[in-house]
């Protein structure tokens, strides 16, 4: 079978979730970084794979994909990862409500509204309360709903690998650190996961800095 080949940045959160996929599925590709915060903009080249120029963007086998959800979900039809989806009803629709947790608030909460600001925009300090006050409401309800071993069930999800990336940038801003120390459940599923081979491989820059 040809080889794919994952297009976006390495420092991404979705690009991320879909190499943590492709890990976990044992799956051969190569990653072409594209950077779309590049001061000369997006390359004009890629945006007849992105039309909007986000990323991440797939290629198999002439095959051109874009958006994390349509990625992941053909990723694990070719490739055999239903394993990754919960075969009870109730898990399945708890899963998909955490990944659009983390889409539809978190994202924006947790790794713009802390990480960023903390660390890219020198604001360590200096979060007005409105912003911590979001991302804790984000963890609590995160907290809530999470299980003891994987945040879905007893085994590994999508919904584990939606969380992880934004959970590990939120941990690395003074703030976010403080703010995980409240949540001893999201706490300790993060230090576990990190054993992960897949986790270990697709490590943020920023990660192997801090350590």
């Amino acid at each position: 079978m040809t080889r794919l080949t994952l297009f976006g940045a390495s420092y991404s959160v979705y690009v991320r979730i879909v190499r943590l996929v492709l890990e976990e599925l044992g799956v051969r590709y190569d990653l072409a970084e594209v950077d779309i915060f590049a001061a000369e903009g997006v390359p004009s080249d890629y945006l007849a794979r992105h039309p909007f120029g986000r990323i991440p963007a797939l290629e198999h086998d002439g095959f051109r994909l874009f958006e994390t959800d349509a990625i992941v979900f053909y990723l694990i039809e070719c490739f055999g990862g239903e394993a990754l989806l919960p075969t009870d009803v109730k898990a399945r629709a708890r899963m998909r409500q955490i990944m659009r947790i983390m889409d539809n608030y978190a994202y924006r909460a947790l790794v713009w509204g802390i990480y960023v600001e903390e660390t890219e925009r020198n604001r360590a300090g200096q979060l007005e309360p409105d912003e911590i006050k979001r991302a804790a409401k984000c963890l609590g309800v995160l907290e809530d709903l999470s299980g003891r071993e994987f945040l879905v069930g007893g085994h590994l999800t999508l919904a584990d690998l939606w969380a992880l990336p934004m959970l590990t940038y939120l941990k690395l801003a003074p703030s976010g650190a403080v703010l995980l120390r409240d949540c001893p459940t999201l706490s300790e599923w993060l230090e576990r996961m990190q054993e992960r081979p897949a986790v270990q491989a697709t490590r943020f820059r920023s990660e192997r800095t801090a350590s």
